[in-house]
């Protein structure tokens, strides 16, 4: 696999602040078209789409959470009162204002009773999907329209791979399969000679077309050499095929079928599935925090959280000391959930 800076060349971390510039922008357009009439709006989004680091880019002020997200009714009317009370704001992230908990509620229950009679203010509010599936079933008569980020298709992904390793578009980048040799950068032109392989679309469809998915799944594709090399091929092949000369740096991608990608681990009991449900509802969890949303014993959580973080399901923040799922990890756990049952996001 590329490593270090070879990775970082050709998978490197996308432009917050162009998905920003973005969101403001299409935002503003529909204020203006008169196709949204609250002052606060919400953009929902699957996880890893990079929508929270976005919404930190911008020029508003952001709201974080309290250190204690059990309160009253009361001490919760006075916490927003405090917050709202600035000029225009942002919630990069909703799901990290509530637990799951018959005490860690109230705070978005006067949220949502302000938003509801447009007494917040203006503000813009990020929400991982899965958090917002279990608000709109929570609180069924809450009449909300979000703002959503389409899924890529392959086309859409070939383009973005390809302005991420150019360099926004300054250099050359050749990638191509390690098997068969067929491409998957640069973006194919109408006459092109090249021929391509559906590497691209065939992601787009495990990753449910989620930008950050996707990259996870490249990066851990991406290699530094082929199988064999052209002249081993052709000596094989007994072919005498001339190369198509395109200048530019090169990098190989394994198929999707020959990565290894992580997998949730069978299990008797029911502890997995409840605690990589809490982890996607509350976008990472301490172990703390998990004992309290889940039920589970303390010992419990601790011995499933090890099974999983040498799974690579999960991984902790070393910031927050939060555990999350990895996006490498999340199409086998969001699988995995559907199929025993848990509700899930729409994404």
């Amino acid at each position: 696999m590329l490593e270090g800076d070879k990775l970082r060349v050709f998978a490197p971390e996308p432009d917050s602040e162009l998905l920003a510039k973005a969101l403001q922008d299409q935002l503003a357009r529909l204020r203006q078209a008169g196709a949204h009439q609250r002052n606060v709006s919400f953009v929902v989004a699957p996880p890893f789409s990079g929508v929270a680091e976005a919404l930190c880019r911008t020029q508003r002020r952001t709201l974080t959470p309290p250190d204690n997200l059990f309160m009253t009714e009361q001490d919760a009317a006075v916490w927003w009162d405090e917050q709202l009370a600035g000029g225009d704001w942002i919630v990069p992230e909703l799901a990290d204002f509530w637990l799951r908990h018959q005490s860690g509620l109230n705070l978005l229950r006067e949220f949502f009773a302000r938003i509801a009679l447009d007494n917040a203010g203006n503000g813009v509010v990020g929400c991982v999907s899965w958090c917002w599936q279990f608000w709109t079933q929570y609180l069924p008569e809450l009449s909300l329209a979000p703002y959503t980020l389409a899924p890529l298709t392959g086309e859409q992904m070939t383009r973005w791979f390809n302005y991420l390793a150019s360099g926004r578009g300054e250099q050359q980048v050749i990638a191509r399969m390690t098997h068969d040799g067929l491409h998957v950068l640069p973006v194919p032109e109408e006459k092109t000679r090249l021929k391509y392989s559906s590497f691209t679309q065939d992601l787009a469809t495990l990753a449910r077309g989620n930008r950050g998915i996707a990259r996870a799944i490249w990066q851990r594709a991406l290699r530094a050499r082929p199988e064999k090399s052209e002249e081993q091929e052709n000596k094989e092949n007994g072919e005498k095929r001339a190369p198509v000369e395109i200048g530019g740096r090169q990098c190989w991608v394994v198929p999707l079928d020959q990565l290894s990608l992580p997998s949730v681990p069978h299990s008797a009991g029911r502890q997995p599935g409840h605690i990589l449900h809490a982890l996607l509802l509350h976008n990472g969890l301490t172990t703390e925090q998990l004992h309290m949303v889940t039920g589970l014993p303390e010992q419990e959580v601790c011995l499933t959280l090890d099974k999983l973080l040498r799974a690579e399901l999960i991984y902790r923040n070393q910031i927050s000391g939060a555990y999350e799922v990895t996006p490498l990890g999340y199409p086998a756990v969001r699988k995995n959930l559907q199929g025993r049952g848990y509700p899930v996001d729409g994404f």
